[in-house]
């Protein structure tokens, strides 16, 4: 039997007091009879084992000197039209898949669901109104006027903010501002209250994989709620794209989104952000964001509102080992261009579709997600020089960065790109043409182009039939792919795909890296050659 692993972002299920009276009936019962009772007492206080060297007898004055921080999160929004859509039972749990250049990540609230049933009501637009949704996470005082750090899935839809301190004081608050590329966001207590307790970042003495921590949040809207662990790891990437997280141990669960981890002196080392589980409850793998990095956002959006970060404008993969071979640059490890935003900062500069970017600014890049992270340190006109491989050679590539667009843009531009390209041909297929490894290629014609509903300006060769059993085959390719490059050069003519394939087999080489375009977008590949 396999085990799906999915991981949840943390905020709190829809209606939790009911859900924690359920688990604190099943969890919390006292055995029937007294005796069963008393036998129970006697085992729990009698310890049955040391603890491990180095290890803090007690966590209690830890807790007690940073728990008023911490406070519950209680968050009102409209449902998410698509979330209507959905099985009950099965809303925003978003698949936690660690990727090399794609793939992974989530999207809002964990587990909120409609409470109020639609009420005919309609927007100053005309529109229906949506239901709304009640959804809890966590969060922490940075400052004694009231600024709370969270996660920006917790309070990105609210359209109400109660917080909730440790003392039950319940007190409005307001979105100060979000940063959804590393998942933060700050919020502000209103009424200009100036004593409230506080807790620090650590961006110094880190601890090291091995030492203790203590989260401390509101797993399943049960309320100020400590557990302990200890780091298990640093820099996982969990699909993420700025941010390497910290792995603790510590057990969190759904409600702990926001919420802080704390070193063994009270300074906060993290913040709770996602879980790697195949149930949905805590085994052991959480993720918080290094506090180095929450303190620099976070202190962004306070000054500013929001967050800038450098752009290129160009898609990105991983250059992989395969890719490498194919190219003849063995053990070679970078991110390769397989797009380019027209007239954007990498097109002006002379960047091409196929370069593999090895260093930005001196520092080595190894992998796509590397290289957003560089890229994404500058601001706005900086000079970003580029260390490119193209044809086999090193050259510099001096790049002026842009802004960023929102993460929310970036898609809807992912999106409009996929109506082109990638269906089948409407127009019939050509006589029948000579293979080239497992695949019958016949020119971009007018007909064939408005079939795929490819860009006028798109050149290239189109898949008109292909053998399932091909390499080709086996890797996804299909009829109505379209081929833009092979072996590192722009494809016209089916004679440049047959060139570049005889071209690596004089040289010995294994494979053809191939650009293949579908749905309006660029994928590269390595196509094995025969012997």
């Amino acid at each position: 039997m396999t085990t799906k692993k999915t991981g949840y972002f943390l905020g709190a299920v829809a209606g939790a007091g009911v859900l924690a009276a359920a688990v604190a009936g099943a969890a919390f019962q006292a055995p029937a009879g007294h005796g069963a009772q008393a036998r129970l007492i006697k085992a729990s206080t009698a310890p049955i084992f040391a603890p491990p060297p180095g290890a803090p007898m007690s966590f209690a004055d830890i807790f007690d000197r940073v728990s008023p921080a911490v406070v519950s999160i209680n968050v009102t929004s409209r449902v998410d039209s698509n979330v209507l859509r959905r099985i009950p039972g099965f809303e925003n749990l978003p698949e936690l898949t660690p990727r090399g250049g794609g793939g992974g990540g989530g999207d809002g609230e964990d587990d909120a669901s409609p409470t109020n049933p639609p009420q005919g009501g309609r927007t100053d637009k005309g529109q229906p109104k949506l239901p709304t949704q009640q959804s809890a996470g966590s969060g922490f005082f940075i400052s004694a006027d009231g600024y709370i750090v969270t996660n920006n899935h917790v309070v990105e839809n609210a359209e109400t903010i109660k917080v909730v301190l440790k003392d039950e004081t319940e007190l409005d608050a307001v979105v100060v501002g979000r940063d959804e590329g590393s998942d933060l966001a700050v919020i502000k207590v209103k009424g200009g209250r100036t004593n409230f307790p506080f807790v620090n970042f650590e961006n110094a003495g880190k601890p090291r994989v091995g030492d203790w921590v203590i989260a401390v949040g509101n797993p399943f809207g049960l309320g100020g709620t400590a557990t302990a662990g200890i780091i298990s790891a640093y820099g996982r990437d969990i699909g993420e794209t700025f941010v390497d997280y910290i792995q603790i141990d510590a057990p969190i669960n759904r409600g702990n989104s926001g919420g802080p981890t704390f070193d063994i002196y009270g300074r906060v080392i993290g913040v709770n952000t996602a879980i790697f589980s195949p149930s949905g409850g805590s085994v052991g793998i959480g993720f918080a964001i290094p506090a180095e990095i929450a303190d620099n956002v976070t202190k962004q959006l306070i000054s500013g509102g929001k967050i800038q970060r450098g752009y290129i404008g160009a898609t990105i993969q991983n250059f992989t080992p395969e890719l490498a071979e194919a190219t003849g640059l063995g053990p070679q490890k970078g991110a390769i261009v397989s797009d380019l935003v027209p007239g954007g900062p990498s097109s002006r500069a002379g960047l091409t579709q196929g370069d593999v970017i090895v260093a930005v600014n001196g520092v080595t890049i190894k992998t796509s997600t590397e290289l957003t992270r560089e890229v994404a340190k500058a601001r706005p006109g900086d000079a970003l020089r580029l260390d490119v491989i193209r044809e086999g050679k090193h050259r510099m590539v001096e790049v002026r960065s842009g802004i960023r667009p929102s993460e929310k843009d970036l898609a809807s531009n992912d999106n409009s790109k996929n109506g082109g390209g990638g269906g089948n041909p409407t127009a019939p297929p050509t006589a029948p043409r000579p293979a080239v490894l497992g695949m019958s290629l016949g020119a971009l014609d007018e007909p064939t182009r408005r079939g795929l509903n490819a860009p006028p300006e798109l050149k290239g060769v189109v898949i008109e039939k292909l053998d399932a059993t091909s390499d080709a085959g086996t890797k996804g390719l299909r009829r109505g792919d379209i081929i833009v490059q092979a072996g590192g050069r722009p494809v016209t003519s089916v004679a440049d795909v047959v060139a570049a394939v005889d071209s690596a087999k004089k040289a010995g080489r294994t494979g053809v890296v191939f650009g293949i375009f579908r749905q309006g977008r660029t994928t590269f590949l390595a196509l094995k050659v025969a012997g």
